[in-house]
């Protein structure tokens, strides 16, 4: 029998940085195997282009590719919002495909006529806007300091008996740069959303999970970012009025069904044919 799917009005994923090493891409797929979204937002940074690779693009990359195409070919309303690592989407800003479109920003009308404005929030980042060459350096080097705690979470686990640790936080946390970095993003993003009399302004790009109210002289207005797939295994929810932030937690039984898909992985060509399968079935 199989397990009755979550439903929820609207989705919010970001910063999923497929092909790259610190993409949980299989935890992803769980999750998004066990939820029935209404709309689904894709805030940028799902794909990472800047540091796509043919040496890396694992078969769980594939499959969480695979489940987004099947939900926009059964028209599941999906919009896909640029970021800065997938970027090179920007130029099919417009295009639409049966129930799938790319946008850089969205207005979305939700209940009580209340307005949700969604964006994925490079647009506010300096140093992307004037070293892109030193962003993507840096997008190079976090990747690898994600490879680097993973190996310390398992030497602090199999060898300590500790729990796991997230180095990028601690120094994000310890810097005091970076903590001034995120509380400008926020307040910026909330700034203008209460000059255009949003209720609700959506972002990504900081991987920093949050809901809060935030005011200026003018009002005030619920910020929320819905986190990223590499470090916080988060997601935003809509349901019934109310915003949530859905965190990831591994189960043992996780762990165990990581081991069986191993085992019964198919093969590169056989998730491309099925991808190309969803795609045409998409433009009908």
């Amino acid at each position: 029998m199989k397990n009755k799917k979550r439903k929820i009005e609207v989705l919010v994923l970001s910063d999923v940085h497929l092909g790259t090493y610190g993409c949980h891409a299989r935890e992803l797929l769980r999750y998004l195997k066990s939820i029935n979204p209404k709309i689904v937002v894709l805030n940028g940074d799902i794909v990472d282009i800047w540091q796509f690779s043919k040496r890396y693009w694992p078969k769980s990359h594939m499959k969480v590719v695979k489940h987004l195409m099947g939900w926009i070919s059964k028209g599941k309303k999906t919009y896909y919002v640029t970021g800065n690592h997938d970027e090179m989407l920007r130029r099919f800003t417009g295009l639409k495909v049966g129930s799938f479109s790319i946008v850089n920003k969205l207005v979305l009308d939700l209940k009580d006529d209340t307005k949700a404005w969604i964006f994925h929030g490079d647009v506010f980042d300096i140093t992307m806007q004037h070293s892109k060459w030193l962003t993507k350096l840096g997008a190079i080097g976090y990747d690898m300091l994600i490879l680097l705690n993973r190996f310390v979470n398992f030497i602090s686990g199999k060898v300590f008996r500790r729990g796991k640790i997230s180095l990028s936080k601690k120094i994000k946390n310890s810097v005091k740069s970076a903590v001034k970095f995120i509380n400008n993003f926020e307040q910026t993003s909330a700034d203008i959303g209460i000059s255009n009399n949003y209720q609700y302004v959506v972002c990504g790009h900081i991987h920093q999970p949050e809901i809060r109210e935030i005011s200026n002289d003018d009002g005030s207005i619920i910020y929320l970012n819905s986190g990223d797939w590499v470090e916080n295994l988060s997601a935003l929810e809509y349901n019934d009025g109310q915003w949530t932030i859905y965190r990831y937690e591994e189960s043992f039984a996780d762990k165990v069904l990581n081991k069986l898909e191993e085992e019964t992985d198919p093969t590169s060509n056989e998730l491309f044919a099925s991808l190309l399968n969803e795609f045409q079935m998409m433009k009908q």
